[in-house]
């Protein structure tokens, strides 16, 4: 029962996390203005992967998007690319996981097959949720390099004493919606790998043990029983006393006083 729930569990988790990543790599603020130096503006401009967009006082906002590939900077590029894989590779883990889930039976599938398969889903939970992390780290770290080269330009004229205007860019809510959503992958991958232990079936060791089959020519000794097959070319009945280990044949060709009485 604890195996289920960490499965489904962990399955319902990976869900969200997957969904959220999808929902951050297609929203439009990864980046936006920065209002602390003007905090009343007619236009407020943000940016995502894919757009850039300007929102007037007026309410009315108008969207861009990049149509050039080679032309954008190499970082929003592999950001692009973080995020895609990441996305792909949750897609697949939830459809592995689908038909991973104990609490589904599809023909004659064996325990060993969903535990192998709720492994493999695991570990693509877990590079996806690491995928989406370093892609939106990689573009908060750009954002952050930006806007201190910026703030260093505004009061580089003069000595410091002239201010120049220039639009810097802040974090914006893209960002925290693909920390938090690679985070939930992440661990829904770590509790399906969890569970997977608990879906393998134990290995049972059996000692061997070796049965002859008991015939007419068996010579008993007191230490234990030695058997024969009976199909060598020189073996013998034999006949085993007490007294000592004597054949038949050695008894009658060696008499005893006895047999002269």
């Amino acid at each position: 029962m604890a195996v289920t729930a960490c499965q489904g569990l962990g399955f319902v988790v990976s869900l969200i996390g997957i969904a959220g990543i999808i929902a951050a790599t297609c929203m439009d603020q990864w980046s936006t203005q920065d209002l602390y130096n003007n905090p009343v503006t007619a236009v407020f401009n943000y940016q995502g992967l894919w757009r850039s967009c300007v929102r007037e006082s007026s309410g009315f906002t108008e969207c861009r998007g990049y149509f050039t590939l080679l032309g954008l900077p190499a970082m929003l590029q592999a950001v692009r690319a973080l995020m895609i894989v990441g996305i792909v590779l949750g897609a697949i883990g939830l459809l592995v996981s689908i038909f991973a889930l104990k609490c589904i039976r599809i023909g004659s599938m064996e325990d060993s097959a969903k535990a192998n398969m709720t492994l493999t889903s695991g570990i693509m939970f877990i590079v996806s949720g690491l995928c989406a992390i370093a892609g939106v780290s990689v573009f908060a770290n750009m954002l952050v390099t930006n806007f201190w080269m910026s703030t260093a330009n505004m009061y580089s004229g003069l000595g410091g004493m002239v201010q120049t205007v220039q639009t810097r860019y802040t974090f914006g809510a893209a960002l925290f919606v693909g920390w938090v959503s690679g985070g939930l992958t992440l661990i829904g991958g770590v509790m399906m790998c969890i569970a997977c232990r608990g879906l393998a079936p134990e290995e049972t060791s059996y000692k061997a043990v070796s049965y002859h089959a008991s015939g007419h020519n068996v010579a008993y000794k007191t230490g234990g029983f030695k058997a024969s097959t009976g199909f060598g070319p020189n073996t013998k009945n034999k006949k085993i006393y007490d007294g000592g280990a004597h054949t038949e044949d050695e008894v009658q060709s060696h008499p005893s006083k006895y047999d002269y009485v």
